[in-house]
Protein backbone atom coordinates (compact mmCIF):
# COMPACT_ATOMS: atom_id res chain seq x y z
CA UNK A 1 0.00 0.00 0.00
CA UNK A 2 1.37 3.42 -0.95
CA UNK A 3 2.12 6.05 1.66
CA UNK A 4 -0.84 8.22 2.65
CA UNK A 5 -0.32 11.94 2.00
CA UNK A 6 -1.30 14.16 4.93
CA UNK A 7 -1.64 17.95 4.86
CA UNK A 8 -0.78 19.52 8.22
CA UNK A 9 -1.72 23.14 9.02
CA UNK A 10 0.08 24.17 12.23
CA UNK A 11 1.60 27.57 13.06
CA UNK A 12 3.85 26.26 15.84
CA UNK A 13 7.05 25.01 14.21
CA UNK A 14 7.96 22.81 17.17
CA UNK A 15 4.53 21.15 17.30
CA UNK A 16 4.53 20.69 13.52
CA UNK A 17 7.94 19.02 13.66
CA UNK A 18 6.75 16.78 16.51
CA UNK A 19 3.67 15.70 14.51
CA UNK A 20 5.73 15.07 11.38
CA UNK A 21 8.17 12.89 13.36
CA UNK A 22 5.35 10.81 14.83
CA UNK A 23 3.46 10.34 11.57
CA UNK A 24 6.65 9.56 9.69
CA UNK A 25 7.12 6.45 11.82
CA UNK A 26 4.18 4.95 9.92
CA UNK A 27 3.24 5.04 6.23
CA UNK A 28 2.42 8.76 6.20
CA UNK A 29 3.97 11.44 4.02
CA UNK A 30 3.34 14.84 5.63
CA UNK A 31 3.20 18.22 3.90
CA UNK A 32 3.36 20.96 6.56
CA UNK A 33 1.85 24.43 6.09
CA UNK A 34 2.62 27.28 8.49
CA UNK A 35 -1.02 28.39 8.85
CA UNK A 36 -4.49 28.04 7.36
CA UNK A 37 -3.88 30.39 4.45
CA UNK A 38 -0.73 28.54 3.41
CA UNK A 39 -2.63 25.25 3.61
CA UNK A 40 -5.44 26.66 1.47
CA UNK A 41 -2.94 27.83 -1.14
CA UNK A 42 -1.47 24.31 -1.26
CA UNK A 43 -4.92 22.80 -1.75
CA UNK A 44 -5.64 25.34 -4.49
CA UNK A 45 -2.74 23.93 -6.54
CA UNK A 46 -4.64 20.63 -6.88
CA UNK A 47 -2.29 18.68 -4.62
CA UNK A 48 -3.89 15.42 -3.46
CA UNK A 49 -4.19 14.45 0.22
CA UNK A 50 -5.97 11.63 2.02
CA UNK A 51 -6.37 13.45 5.35
CA UNK A 52 -6.00 17.04 6.55
CA UNK A 53 -4.86 17.86 10.11
CA UNK A 54 -5.68 21.40 11.25
CA UNK A 55 -4.81 23.49 14.26
CA UNK A 56 -7.90 25.41 15.35
CA UNK A 57 -6.07 28.60 16.37
CA UNK A 58 -3.80 30.00 13.62
CA UNK A 59 -2.91 33.45 12.26
CA UNK A 60 -4.10 34.77 8.87
CA UNK A 61 -6.69 31.97 8.52
CA UNK A 62 -7.75 29.88 11.50
CA UNK A 63 -8.71 26.24 11.45
CA UNK A 64 -12.47 26.85 11.41
CA UNK A 65 -12.30 29.12 8.35
CA UNK A 66 -10.08 26.63 6.53
CA UNK A 67 -12.46 23.81 7.48
CA UNK A 68 -15.43 25.76 6.07
CA UNK A 69 -13.61 26.39 2.80
CA UNK A 70 -12.66 22.73 2.48
CA UNK A 71 -16.20 21.49 3.09
CA UNK A 72 -17.64 24.09 0.70
CA UNK A 73 -15.40 22.85 -2.13
CA UNK A 74 -16.95 19.74 -3.75
CA UNK A 75 -13.74 17.89 -4.64
CA UNK A 76 -12.21 18.60 -1.21
CA UNK A 77 -15.29 18.06 0.95
CA UNK A 78 -14.97 14.23 1.21
CA UNK A 79 -11.41 14.45 2.62
CA UNK A 80 -11.49 13.69 6.38
CA UNK A 81 -10.36 16.56 8.60
CA UNK A 82 -8.72 16.09 12.01
CA UNK A 83 -9.00 19.20 14.20
CA UNK A 84 -6.34 19.64 16.88
CA UNK A 85 -7.10 22.09 19.64
CA UNK A 86 -6.29 23.11 23.21
CA UNK A 87 -10.00 23.81 23.72
CA UNK A 88 -12.03 20.80 24.81
CA UNK A 89 -15.31 22.50 25.75
CA UNK A 90 -18.33 20.86 24.17
CA UNK A 91 -19.58 24.03 22.44
CA UNK A 92 -16.33 24.44 20.49
CA UNK A 93 -16.26 20.77 19.58
CA UNK A 94 -19.90 20.83 18.43
CA UNK A 95 -19.09 23.80 16.21
CA UNK A 96 -16.30 21.85 14.54
CA UNK A 97 -18.41 18.71 14.19
CA UNK A 98 -21.22 20.73 12.63
CA UNK A 99 -18.78 22.07 10.04
CA UNK A 100 -17.50 18.60 9.19
CA UNK A 101 -14.46 17.92 11.42
CA UNK A 102 -15.29 14.35 12.42
CA UNK A 103 -12.00 13.72 14.24
CA UNK A 104 -10.51 15.69 17.14
CA UNK A 105 -7.22 15.76 19.02
CA UNK A 106 -6.54 17.71 22.20
CA UNK A 107 -3.09 19.20 22.79
CA UNK A 108 -0.89 17.92 24.24
CA UNK A 109 -1.67 14.63 22.49
CA UNK A 110 -0.42 11.08 23.03
CA UNK A 111 1.53 9.78 19.98
CA UNK A 112 -0.43 6.52 19.91
CA UNK A 113 -3.71 8.43 19.86
CA UNK A 114 -2.47 10.71 17.06
CA UNK A 115 -1.50 7.68 14.97
CA UNK A 116 -4.79 5.92 15.71
CA UNK A 117 -6.95 8.91 14.78
CA UNK A 118 -5.02 9.79 11.61
CA UNK A 119 -5.04 6.11 10.57
CA UNK A 120 -8.82 5.99 11.06
CA UNK A 121 -9.25 9.11 8.93
CA UNK A 122 -7.03 7.72 6.16
CA UNK A 123 -8.93 4.43 6.16
CA UNK A 124 -12.19 6.36 5.92
CA UNK A 125 -10.88 8.21 2.86
CA UNK A 126 -9.57 5.05 1.19
CA UNK A 127 -12.81 3.21 1.91
CA UNK A 128 -14.75 6.09 0.35
CA UNK A 129 -12.62 6.01 -2.81
CA UNK A 130 -12.93 2.22 -3.02
CA UNK A 131 -16.68 2.50 -2.59
CA UNK A 132 -16.91 5.02 -5.41
CA UNK A 133 -15.03 2.65 -7.70
CA UNK A 134 -17.20 -0.25 -6.59
CA UNK A 135 -20.35 1.70 -7.37
CA UNK A 136 -19.05 2.60 -10.82
CA UNK A 137 -18.37 -1.08 -11.53
CA UNK A 138 -21.66 -2.41 -10.13
CA UNK A 139 -24.24 -3.62 -12.63
CA UNK A 140 -26.76 -1.12 -14.04
CA UNK A 141 -29.77 -3.42 -13.50
CA UNK A 142 -30.00 -2.19 -9.89
CA UNK A 143 -31.00 1.22 -11.28
CA UNK A 144 -34.30 -0.42 -12.32
CA UNK A 145 -34.90 -2.33 -9.08
CA UNK A 146 -38.35 -1.75 -7.51
CA UNK A 147 -38.34 -4.27 -4.65
CA UNK A 148 -35.79 -6.77 -3.44
CA UNK A 149 -34.83 -8.93 -0.46
CA UNK A 150 -31.29 -9.97 0.38
CA UNK A 151 -29.33 -11.62 3.18
CA UNK A 152 -25.63 -11.78 4.02
CA UNK A 153 -23.34 -12.74 6.88
CA UNK A 154 -19.86 -11.21 6.46
CA UNK A 155 -18.45 -7.69 6.18
CA UNK A 156 -17.20 -8.43 2.66
CA UNK A 157 -20.63 -9.53 1.47
CA UNK A 158 -22.24 -6.52 3.15
CA UNK A 159 -19.91 -4.12 1.34
CA UNK A 160 -20.60 -5.87 -1.97
CA UNK A 161 -24.34 -5.55 -1.46
CA UNK A 162 -23.97 -1.88 -0.48
CA UNK A 163 -22.02 -1.21 -3.69
CA UNK A 164 -24.74 -2.79 -5.79
CA UNK A 165 -27.78 -1.38 -3.99
CA UNK A 166 -26.34 2.12 -4.15
CA UNK A 167 -27.05 2.06 -7.89
CA UNK A 168 -30.75 1.98 -7.02
CA UNK A 169 -30.44 5.29 -5.14
CA UNK A 170 -30.17 8.79 -6.60
CA UNK A 171 -26.56 10.01 -6.41
CA UNK A 172 -25.23 6.49 -5.92
CA UNK A 173 -21.73 7.57 -4.90
CA UNK A 174 -23.21 9.60 -2.05
CA UNK A 175 -25.55 6.85 -0.88
CA UNK A 176 -23.02 4.01 -0.84
CA UNK A 177 -21.15 5.33 2.21
CA UNK A 178 -24.30 5.29 4.34
CA UNK A 179 -25.40 1.89 3.05
CA UNK A 180 -22.06 0.38 3.92
CA UNK A 181 -22.06 1.92 7.41
CA UNK A 182 -25.49 0.48 8.20
CA UNK A 183 -24.55 -2.98 6.90
CA UNK A 184 -21.19 -3.05 8.69
CA UNK A 185 -22.92 -2.02 11.95
CA UNK A 186 -25.44 -4.84 11.50
CA UNK A 187 -22.61 -7.37 11.33
CA UNK A 188 -20.09 -6.13 13.89
CA UNK A 189 -22.32 -4.50 16.52
CA UNK A 190 -25.50 -6.46 15.83
CA UNK A 191 -24.82 -10.09 14.98
CA UNK A 192 -21.31 -10.28 16.46
CA UNK A 193 -22.04 -8.24 19.59
CA UNK A 194 -18.93 -6.04 19.44
CA UNK A 195 -19.75 -3.08 21.69
CA UNK A 196 -18.57 0.49 21.22
CA UNK A 197 -16.09 0.03 24.08
CA UNK A 198 -14.88 -3.28 22.62
CA UNK A 199 -14.21 -1.68 19.26
CA UNK A 200 -12.37 1.26 20.84
CA UNK A 201 -9.91 -1.14 22.49
CA UNK A 202 -9.62 -3.40 19.44
CA UNK A 203 -8.91 -0.48 17.09
CA UNK A 204 -6.27 0.95 19.42
CA UNK A 205 -4.57 -2.48 19.60
CA UNK A 206 -4.88 -3.17 15.86
CA UNK A 207 -7.02 -6.27 16.48
CA UNK A 208 -10.45 -5.21 15.21
CA UNK A 209 -10.53 -7.24 11.97
CA UNK A 210 -8.97 -10.25 13.68
CA UNK A 211 -11.73 -10.23 16.31
CA UNK A 212 -14.47 -9.75 13.67
CA UNK A 213 -13.21 -12.80 11.78
CA UNK A 214 -12.92 -14.85 14.97
CA UNK A 215 -16.52 -14.12 15.92
CA UNK A 216 -17.75 -14.78 12.38
CA UNK A 217 -16.34 -18.32 12.59
CA UNK A 218 -17.74 -18.98 16.08
CA UNK A 219 -20.96 -21.08 16.20
CA UNK A 220 -23.19 -18.06 16.91
CA UNK A 221 -21.58 -16.01 14.15
CA UNK A 222 -21.97 -18.81 11.62
CA UNK A 223 -25.74 -18.99 12.04
CA UNK A 224 -26.64 -15.29 12.26
CA UNK A 225 -27.49 -13.30 9.14
CA UNK A 226 -28.37 -9.74 8.19
CA UNK A 227 -31.56 -9.30 6.18
CA UNK A 228 -32.03 -6.37 3.79
CA UNK A 229 -35.24 -5.20 2.11
CA UNK A 230 -35.33 -2.60 -0.68
CA UNK A 231 -38.36 -0.70 -1.93
CA UNK A 232 -38.88 2.05 -4.50
CA UNK A 233 -42.07 4.13 -4.58
CA UNK A 234 -42.98 7.09 -6.72
CA UNK A 235 -41.56 9.45 -4.10
CA UNK A 236 -38.64 7.71 -2.41
CA UNK A 237 -36.31 4.75 -2.23
CA UNK A 238 -35.68 3.03 1.06
CA UNK A 239 -33.67 0.14 2.44
CA UNK A 240 -34.33 -1.69 5.71
CA UNK A 241 -31.45 -3.53 7.40
CA UNK A 242 -32.22 -6.00 10.22
CA UNK A 243 -29.72 -8.02 12.22
CA UNK A 244 -30.27 -10.84 14.73
CA UNK A 245 -28.46 -9.19 17.64
CA UNK A 246 -29.72 -7.91 20.97
CA UNK A 247 -30.07 -4.33 19.74
CA UNK A 248 -28.42 -1.19 21.12
CA UNK A 249 -29.11 2.34 22.35
CA UNK A 250 -29.17 3.89 18.88
CA UNK A 251 -30.30 7.33 20.13
CA UNK A 252 -26.73 8.04 21.24
CA UNK A 253 -25.33 7.74 17.73
CA UNK A 254 -27.73 9.47 15.31
CA UNK A 255 -26.02 12.83 15.88
CA UNK A 256 -22.35 13.77 16.14
CA UNK A 257 -21.59 13.80 19.87
CA UNK A 258 -18.93 16.13 21.24
CA UNK A 259 -18.13 13.58 23.96
CA UNK A 260 -17.02 11.07 21.31
CA UNK A 261 -15.21 13.58 19.10
CA UNK A 262 -11.80 12.28 20.17
CA UNK A 263 -12.57 8.62 19.42
CA UNK A 264 -11.28 6.94 16.26
CA UNK A 265 -14.70 5.48 15.35
CA UNK A 266 -18.40 5.85 16.13
CA UNK A 267 -19.40 8.30 13.38
CA UNK A 268 -21.02 5.87 10.95
CA UNK A 269 -24.70 6.34 11.80
CA UNK A 270 -24.46 10.12 12.05
CA UNK A 271 -22.54 10.28 8.77
CA UNK A 272 -25.15 8.08 7.08
CA UNK A 273 -27.95 10.33 8.30
CA UNK A 274 -26.32 13.63 7.35
CA UNK A 275 -24.42 12.69 4.18
CA UNK A 276 -26.24 9.80 2.51
CA UNK A 277 -29.95 9.84 3.37
CA UNK A 278 -32.84 12.17 4.09
CA UNK A 279 -33.96 10.06 7.04
CA UNK A 280 -32.53 7.20 9.13
CA UNK A 281 -35.16 5.57 11.34
CA UNK A 282 -34.57 2.85 13.95
CA UNK A 283 -37.30 0.58 15.31
CA UNK A 284 -37.72 -2.03 17.99
CA UNK A 285 -34.64 -2.55 20.15
CA UNK A 286 -32.36 -0.95 17.56
CA UNK A 287 -31.61 -4.04 15.46
CA UNK A 288 -33.73 -2.77 12.55
CA UNK A 289 -32.99 0.45 10.68
CA UNK A 290 -34.66 2.02 7.65
CA UNK A 291 -32.82 4.57 5.50
CA UNK A 292 -34.85 6.75 3.14
CA UNK A 293 -33.85 8.95 0.23
CA UNK A 294 -36.46 11.17 -1.44
CA UNK A 295 -36.50 11.06 -5.22
CA UNK A 296 -35.75 14.34 -6.91
CA UNK A 297 -34.24 15.81 -3.70
CA UNK A 298 -30.61 16.83 -3.53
Amino acid sequence: MSKARILLAEDSRSIAQHIVRILSTQDFEVCAAEDGLAAWEILATGAQFETIVLDREMPRMDGMELLRRIKATPHLAPIPVVMQTTRDDEESIREGLAEGAYYYLTKPFVPAVLLSVVSAAVHQRRDYLALQEGVRQAGRPFEFLETGRFRFRTLEDGRLLANSLARAFPEAERSVLGLQELMVNAVEHGNLGISYEDKTELVMNGRWLEEVNRRLEAPEGLCRQVRVAFERTGEAVQVTVADEGAGFNWQKYVDFDARRAFDSHGRGIAMARTLSFDEVRYSGNGNTVTAIRQLGKR
